[in-house]
């Protein structure tokens, strides 16, 4: 008797639950994000590899990498970044942007304001990437907890 109970209490709350998910869905979000009907949209995914310019003058590459963290702010802030972040020291692979362009002609026009690029420090790999379209609130929740600027 307990299990057909269980039984029956799982066949009335299953239908419930998925009714409750589907009921989620807001159209307002997914059209202001360009979300298709999965919830998922196409970005270029930019790995950044270390370049050819083995340079050691260090004020020049400390000047680089300060354009490099404006040009990220600025992606950021005009919605074309989605996430960014350095890799651990050590390795050839040194960071990741997710862009929200949907052409590698897009993504190099973003990238040539980037002086790390520019000056060789770093050289991009593209390729096209298909995501969930909620990746673009990821800016906004991230000023939430950003104490301190780069």
């Amino acid at each position: 008797m307990k299990k057909l109970i269980l039984l029956l209490s799982i066949g009335l709350v299953t239908p419930a639950l998925a009714q409750t998910q589907k009921s989620t869905y807001d159209s307002t979000l997914a059209k202001k994000l360009r979300a298709d009907d999965y919830g998922m949209k196409t970005y270029v995914f930019v790995l950044l590899k270390t370049g050819s310019n083995t340079s050691t003058d260090k004020a020049a590459k400390d000047k680089a990498f300060e354009g490099h963290m404006k040009n990220i702010q600025w992606m950021a802030d005009n919605g074309k970044l989605a996430v960014a972040g350095p890799f651990e020291k050590g390795g050839n692979n040194r960071g990741i942007f997710i862009l929200n362009v949907t052409s590698f002609d897009e993504a190099k026009k973003l990238l040539e304001g980037d002086a790390a690029i520019k000056e060789k420090y770093l050289e991009p790999e593209m390729t096209m990437w298909y995501g969930s379209a909620a990746l673009m609130e990821t800016p906004e929740i991230h000023k939430k907890l950003q104490k301190k600027d780069f």
